[in-house]
């Protein structure tokens, strides 16, 4: 990757086995290092692991591929699972003043009750506008409201943009940037970019925990030690190298290390980082999720994604993933997602699963009538802390550089993403992208995006 020939003697050690650990893994080892992949649990994938539900296995967050995911599915190629990925046409729905309104087409578009046509015509004109600008720096120092207004107006801000923004980042929204506005719009606009009319939304048969067997097989076939269930205490440079400290007592040297984990976590384990970089990792604020998985006898609607804009619902939005998946794998019963977008601090982390399971099910009676909590076949909640890293202004500047002060350790994480949403072509882009970067091994690297 960088022309020079490889180290293999060269033991590099990955913390964190969720896909971007996985694939620096894997293109570490192909680029000739001995590389040891150490995963805190039982198994690997992250926020992409799959769970059981009821008597299905599937993900335990939602997760879809586009036609556009040009780096998963260059990645599932590898793993010989592209040429099976089902792909369909979905639908979407908006929730709001009480009422389902499907939003698929541009037709429906311009029927959509909410907005008046002149509403209509500067939301279609922001749309186009962010699916055009190519310099996304610039939007870095504006923040989305006030962008948005700008575009869009008042009105379609105040009924459609703030509460859209208040369902996926709470009162955080006040501290977001337009940047994060024009992520969203530029993945579901890539696919027009390239010449198709619509956006194909596509799934493997066995979701991801087939995809994460066939990764797990990959790495361990190319060589890769990867070994589950060893938490690390402490990451600590001694001498020529660094050592590994793990909960367990033990200890393991390698000559570079590689962190993945979230911000708050990677400046625990490694001490030794400047009081700079301890800061630049303390200012990245993060989302957390509650995500409630619902297997149910009957579907609720005909919408894959269903956008909530009125105010009250216990969750901010409903993924019915049998609307994009064929409920053969779902046993012919309907599998929905419903997630609820919290600060880390909130109140509603340390809510019972009892209290989630009331809540959530009179908020779904409260959208759909026809709904009986005796459909509900299993309910399961996952509970993430650092799911998100905000898109704060003038974002990109302020990350601390992916090579650290620490001799041999560098920090990769999500928060890296700073052009692009947190998805796992996304991921699977940023591990690419630090690799090179990684091997030339400079002093210090700051993260310099394409």
């Amino acid at each position: 990757m960088t022309g020079q020939r490889p180290l293999r003697s060269e033991r590099w050690a990955i913390l964190g086995g969720g896909i971007l650990g996985m694939t620096l893994a894997l293109r570490l080892r192909q680029a000739g290092r001995e590389v040891t992949l150490l995963e805190a649990a039982g198994e690997l994938g992250g926020l992409a692991a799959a769970w059981q539900l009821g008597d299905i296995t599937w993900d335990r967050h939602y997760h879809v591929t586009l036609f556009s995911d040009t780096h998963l599915r260059k990645l599932l190629t590898e793993l010989g699972l592209e040429q099976e990925i089902e792909w369909r046409v979905t639908k979407t729905g908006f929730y709001t003043d009480g009422a389902l309104h499907s939003l698929s087409n541009s037709l429906e578009f311009l029927k959509f009750p909410p907005l008046g046509w002149w509403s209509k015509l500067r939301l279609g004109a922001t749309i186009l506008r962010a699916s055009r600008i190519k310099n996304w720096q610039r939007l870095e120092g504006v923040p989305a409201t006030e962008w948005l207004r700008r575009w869009s107006g008042r009105r379609t801000l105040e009924k459609l943009w703030l509460p859209l923004l208040r369902a996926k980042l709470g009162e955080n929204y006040r501290k977001v940037s337009a940047a994060f506005i024009w992520a969203i719009i530029a993945r579901m606009y890539a696919a027009r970019r390239t010449g198709l009319k619509k956006e194909m939304f596509g799934y493997v048969p066995g979701g991801y925990a087939r995809i994460l067997d066939h990764f797990s097989q990959y790495l361990l076939r190319n060589g890769v030690d990867v070994r589950r269930n060893h938490a690390v205490r402490r990451v600590e440079a001694t001498g020529p190298g660094v050592t590994v400290e793990f909960n367990a007592g033990s200890t393991q040297p390698f000559d570079r290390v590689v962190l993945t984990m979230p911000a708050p976590v990677a400046a625990r384990l490694c001490p030794q980082l400047s009081a700079d970089e301890q800061q630049r990792l303390a200012s990245i604020e993060y989302q957390s999720i509650l995500c409630a998985s619902l297997l149910l006898k009957k579907s609720l609607a005909a919408y894959y994604v269903t956008n909530i804009t009125d105010e009250g619902l216990p969750f901010t939005g409903v993924i019915e993933m049998s609307n994009l998946v064929d409920r053969r794998h779902f046993n012919g019963n309907s599998l929905v997602y419903l997630p609820k977008y919290v600060t880390t601090d909130d109140p509603a982390w340390n809510w019972t699963e009892a209290r989630i399971r009331e809540g959530f099910c009179a908020g779904l009676q409260r959208m759909y009538p026809h709904f009986r909590q005796d459909e509900v076949l299993a309910f399961k909640v996952s509970r993430v802390k650092y799911v998100l890293a905000l898109a704060t202004l003038n974002y990109s500047q302020r990350l601390p550089p992916l090579i650290t002060s620490v001799p041999g350790v560098a920090i990769v994480n999500s928060a890296h993403i700073v052009n692009g949403t947190l998805n796992v072509n996304e991921t699977i882009q940023l591990a690419e992208h630090a690799v090179p970067l990684l091997l030339e091994n400079p002093d210090s690297l700051p993260f310099s995006p394409k």
